[in-house]
């Protein structure tokens, strides 16, 4: 049986996109946090919807490999339902392998409701309580790269599991890209997954968290992660671009420019991670990976959802080269 280059593990939804034009933003709230607000007791209109299935920060990574040449599956859960079937579907669709996707008798499948209001979106989330179980027929394909991202909460010995496949198979490369729940766990909890991890993805507001840290300099940020056992570590920090550091080097770039104002920024960071791990996967060094990846994130928000603007590797790669001249990953 044929190795798989990316199996991407974590949680798979439908997400609808319903698209407010009668509501507003209240900036008044004592936590400091926006508030998106409509009439409550109404009838609200909706300018349309967009149906958009099989996304989630696992399943948007394995599409992302696929388009850009690579073997990918996602490992993931479903229930019996005609959502479920929807979502087996899109996969087939766009030659991701479903054969880790596990269907659930007398389950729901996830179904989200994101509400877009101009560029940014409130999401309304449902995580369906499914038994986690790593399948046995995983350690047959032997992957060159797993990427493990969010699962839900009832996950934790989950976790340990994957850990444990891991350590017996070293082969396997670990790209983490932690979620909200496995934020929470915090690093020592899921200390045995940070060892493991030979690329680590967060952006700079979750680094100081998971590290209990007030600081804002990447280059601290960035060793104290590499601390808990990452290879490397890869930092963004919206607008300003993105910095690695490989426990010698520290290299950044800017983010690549929008063609036009965004559309939807859901599935941003998950571009950018999954491409820059799929560009390793393919050979790339750490600045050509790291150029690549915001090529896909910039593409993503110029569609609805994670998806539809994931590029193949030729597309990619003409942006690359058209791209302008203070473009690029630099040694800094």
């Amino acid at each position: 049986m044929n190795r798989l280059d990316f199996v991407a593990i974590g949680d798979i939804v439908t997400d609808a996109f319903i698209e407010l034009e009668d509501a507003w933003i209240e900036n008044d709230n004592p936590e400091g946090s926006k508030e998106l607000c409509m009439r409550f007791g109404d009838k609200i209109p909706y300018r349309k919807v967009d149906v958009v299935r099989a996304v989630g920060n696992g399943p948007n990574a394995a599409v992302a490999a696929k388009r850009l040449g690579l073997a990918s599956a996602t490992l993931t859960d479903v229930g019996d339902d005609d959502v479920g079937a929807g979502i087996i579907g899109q996969l087939r669709d766009e030659g991701v392998s479903e054969e880790f996707v596990r269907i659930h008798a007398g389950m729901a499948s996830n179904y989200h409701y994101v509400l877009r209001f101009g560029a940014e979106r409130t999401i309304l989330v449902k995580h369906q309580t499914y038994n986690y179980v790593l399948p046995e027929e995983l350690t047959a394909r032997a992957p060159r790269w797993i990427y493990l991202t969010s699962l839900g909460e009832n996950s934790l010995d989950y976790h340990d599991a994957i850990a444990t496949w891991l350590e017996q198979n070293p082969d396997t490369k670990l790209a983490f890209q932690p979620g909200t729940f496995q934020m929470r766990l915090g690093a020592e909890r899921l200390a045995r997954l940070y060892a493991e991890s030979d690329l680590f993805f967060c952006n700079k507001e979750e680094a100081q968290r998971i590290l209990d840290s007030k600081s804002k300099d990447i280059k601290k940020l960035s060793k104290d992660l590499m601390a808990l056992g990452p290879k490397i570590v890869v930092i963004t920090d919206g607008p300003d671009g993105a910095t690695v550091y490989d426990g010698e080097k520290f290299w950044h770039t800017v983010m690549y420019p929008d063609p036009k104002e965004p559309v939807d920024r859901t599935g941003a960071g998950d571009s950018f991670a999954s491409t820059f791990t799929c560009a390793l996967a393919l050979g790339k060094t750490i600045p050509e990976a790291l150029s690549w990846g915001p090529i896909n994130s910039m593409s993503v928000v110029q569609e609805i959802g994670a998806q539809r603007g994931l590029l193949s590797r030729e597309k990619l790669e003409e942006y690359l080269a058209n791209a302008p001249e203070d473009y690029g990953a630099r040694e800094i």
